[in-house]
């Protein structure tokens, strides 16, 4: 083998390894500093408790979420409730029987969806009960971690109508310190991963369903 050619394709070898280890190293950083914006730019609170909205929509799958919904709609806070994501089986009776404050006569305000299994469901399910009850505006109640991502799925399936954010915060989550407390930067980091997911997918399919 020709020594200097066995020279050059090395050297031309390193500099492709160079080249990859800048680009992952410039990944990890844009990665890393959205990381931080994510996580700093989660609610601490609720931003515009007195608004009243059509509707209230609560998105299971987290603590303390239903209750909020159904305080809030006790409140006067709408005049509906539609609860999306329910699970099969479980009807207003019984999700009124859970909380244990709400009074039954609020029964007749309440919606259940059962289709949806992930937060873009959430967000094709409630447009389709908005579109029947002729609404145009909402109070999203969800975990404040979840809520960045929720927004993004909402407005995208229905960017004519009004929301307004509700963050829920469970009790195994703290927003100060946010990076210091256990469970905290797992829990940001996967939400973060999950956002960024379904970014790309909203870029690069226009937000169509799967």
């Amino acid at each position: 083998m020709n020594p200097r050619r066995s020279f050059a394709t090395t050297q031309r070898g390193h500099g492709w390894a160079r080249r990859l280890a800048v680009a992952a190293g410039f990944l990890v950083l844009v990665w890393s500093l959205g990381l931080l914006w994510f996580a700093y730019a989660l609610p601490r609170s609720v931003a515009d408790p007195e608004t009243e909205t059509g509707a209230i929509v609560v998105l299971t799958g987290g603590a303390g979420r239903v209750h909020q919904g159904l305080a809030l709609l006790a409140d006067g806070r709408a005049r509906k409730l539609f609860v999306s994501g329910v699970y099969r089986g479980v009807d207003v009776e019984e999700l009124l029987r859970v909380s244990r404050q709400t009074p039954q006569e609020l029964a007749c305000c309440i919606a259940l969806g059962y289709r949806a299994d992930n937060t873009r469901g959430n967000a094709v399910e409630t447009a389709a009960w908005l579109r029947e009850q002729k609404l145009r505006s909402l109070r999203l109640v969800t975990s404040a971690y979840h809520m960045p991502r929720s927004l993004l799925e909402f407005r995208k399936v229905m960017p004519a109508v009004k929301i307004v954010p509700h963050p829920v915060f469970p009790d195994g989550y703290k927003t100060e310190p946010r990076w210091r407390w256990p469970g905290n930067p797992g829990l940001i980091v996967r939400e973060y991963s999950k956002y960024l997911v379904a970014l790309a997918w909203n870029v690069f399919t226009g937000g169509a369903a799967p």
